[in-house]
């Protein structure tokens, strides 16, 4: 079942490793600015980015790490964040092709590990945590940035299913609960969380995932039929753009 999930990534992502790396919703936001600054001060000899998709924290962290390793699923993600990588002068950034749930280092090799909008592709998101946790020196800052599920079962469903509708591989955001539950579990002590909400323009989102017409009339339909609820917690608007949260969660190797 792994392999078949792994499968469906990278047939998603890989064709459109591009206009990720050009996503301006992916190069910019507050929470780039919130983890470069723990990046600025911690300085890691060895840093490392889990499921890099168009490297933006791999870029960002090269500013200020003696080495980042970048790691994906997709062989074409990883061309395009090496292609982009020389182009922007950054020498100390190497690309590896794993799973996150299957890293290819050794157990405490990095002194700082950090992932963005990728945990919520997870086949399995606590076995993720736990190699992110085994490859961490202990101490190390681990840090995930990612967009999280409302804790209201009306609002969770309708993310889900506009999420899923979009993009196939997507597995769940998860509730900042569920996220802190197995960070613990996966032995990782948690120091803070900061939150933000993140405006989503329809066409540009739908385009860089390059959803079937079908599944962008299904979203739509969802939209338009929603509840009053849903419609105010999300800011939709009558062309489909809508706002989610999303957050960083902080925490150190135990």
């Amino acid at each position: 079942m792994t392999k078949a999930h792994d499968s469906l990534v990278t047939g998603q992502f890989g064709p459109r490793a591009n206009a990720y790396v050009e996503s301006a919703v992916h190069a910019r936001g507050e929470d780039l600015a919130a983890l470069e600054a723990v990046v600025a001060n911690a300085k890691p000899t060895r840093a490392l980015d889990l499921g890099s998709g168009g490297g933006h924290v791999a870029y960002l962290m090269a500013r200020h790490a003696g080495k980042v390793a970048a790691v994906d699923l997709s062989a074409e993600m990883l061309t395009a964040v090496a292609q982009t990588a020389q182009a922007r002068g950054l020498k100390n950034i190497e690309i590896h092709r794993a799973s996150v749930e299957r890293l290819p280092f050794a157990d405490a090799s990095f002194d700082f590990v950090a992932s963005r909008y990728s945990a919520h592709h997870w086949h399995d998101f606590e076995g993720g945590l736990r190699e992110a946790r085994r490859v961490a020196k202990k101490g190390a800052p681990v840090i995930f940035l990612d967009v999280f599920a409302p804790g209201v079962a009306l609002l969770d469903t309708h993310l889900q299913s506009v999420e899923l509708l979009r993009d196939t591989s997507h597995v769940r955001n998860y509730t900042l609960a569920e996220w802190s539950a197995a960070m613990v579990r996966a032995g990782l002590s948690l120091q803070g969380v900061r939150t933000w909400r993140l405006d989503l323009e329809f066409e540009s989102w739908i385009a860089r995932m390059r959803t079937p017409e079908v599944f962008v009339a299904a979203i739509r339909a969802l939209q338009n039929g929603a509840s009053e609820d849903v419609r105010a917690h999300f800011a939709v608007k009558p062309d489909g753009s809508f706002t989610i949260d999303t957050m960083m969660i902080e925490a150190v190797a135990g």
